[in-house]
């Protein structure tokens, strides 16, 4: 061994030892999620039914920050420049990739500046209208959207958003032309809807299903593969006639990069053990969700799945954010 390597090997092996320190100190301060919606939508909903079982688990108290702006680039910029320490996570939904190939200038590499750790749950966007919308259907949608082209509208909750390009989609697939009106965040594009200030929007079932139940909004067609057990009486949009328009949201968590693999492991496994226990499980299902939990590695085989499906929807809806 010559006496050049002494010094690198010390120093890989200092930071080996370091690394698996602190994944045994992990965690020894307060956790923050940052959300990059405003309260009370999807991801708001699932971030604040993780952290508590977060907090039970480490023994540290695991804080919901909203971050809002930019198609989640505010949230995802925060997260990919903080502390590779396990301090600072990210959730977010496919918007993360969208925005690559949605904006010109994008702060951040979704696959490279970002840890995934693991997919919380997923849940099936809903075509929802006012209750003001002369529409029963999305059949009867399509043929009054095509006798008023540039006339109807649908919310989202920013542009790059699933809901901004399951619109686009619908659009494309359907012969529709519905314009997008963004807004900052879930909450304010469902009530939007739920005011009539725009006729419809595409929202999971954990945002809608209490105003679907109060009858202020109209379901009209499920975006996933199949009908959703809470709305049951809901067609898939495929059985409406509109194919190629899956839109399946799901919700996962990330860390900075370079975050110890260690630490990584260890948060993975809390979460996965979060989204498949008991009381968390079956409040997932309640609110028309389906939880998952899995490993780094399956979600980042996702993420590169999904970076490739979405930037090819960009493409050929020809949808942009600046």
């Amino acid at each position: 061994m010559s006496l050049q390597s002494i010094p690198r090997r010390l120093a890989a092996l200092l930071l080996v030892c370091c690394a698996s320190a602190s994944a045994q100190n992990y965690p020894s301060k307060p956790i923050r999620i940052i959300v990059g919606f405003t309260p009370g939508g999807g991801v708001d909903i699932n971030a604040r039914l993780l952290a508590p079982k977060l907090t039970e688990y480490f023994g540290q108290q695991v804080i919901v920050e909203n971050r809002p702006g930019a198609g989640t680039n505010i949230a995802n910029e925060l997260v990919a420049r903080a502390a590779p320490d396990g301090y600072t996570l990210l959730i977010n939904t496919a918007a993360v990739v969208i925005n690559m190939s949605l904006y010109k200038k994008v702060p951040y590499d979704a696959l490279r500046d970002f840890a995934p750790l693991s997919l919380f749950s997923q849940s099936p966007n809903i075509l929802v209208v006012h209750a003001s919308v002369p529409v029963k259907s999305a059949k009867e949608l399509i043929a009054l959207a095509r006798s008023r082209p540039g006339q109807l509208n649908y919310s989202s909750a920013g542009a790059g958003t699933t809901q901004h390009l399951a619109g686009e989609l619908f659009n494309l697939r359907a012969g529709t032309k519905m314009v997008h009106v963004p807004y900052k965040g879930s909450a304010p594009s469902l009530t939007a809807v739920i005011s009539g200030e725009v006729d419809l929007t595409y929202a999971n079932i954990p945002a809608i299903s209490a105003h679907v139940k109060s009858g202020r909004l109209r379901p009209l067609a499920n975006l996933g593969p199949k009908r959703s057990d809470q709305l049951p009486q809901v067609p898939t949009l495929k059985e409406a006639g509109v194919d190629g328009v899956e839109v399946v949201v799901w919700y996962g968590l990330f860390a900075p990069a370079a975050t110890p693999r260690d630490v990584v492991t260890k948060l993975a496994e809390a979460i996965a053990r979060a989204a498949r226990s008991p009381d968390t499980a079956q409040r997932l299902v309640e609110l028309g969700a389906e939880p998952v939990g899995n490993t780094p590695d399956e979600f980042g085989k996702l993420l590169r799945v999904e970076l490739a499906r979405w930037s090819e929807v960009v493409k050929v809806s020809g949808a942009r954010a600046d």
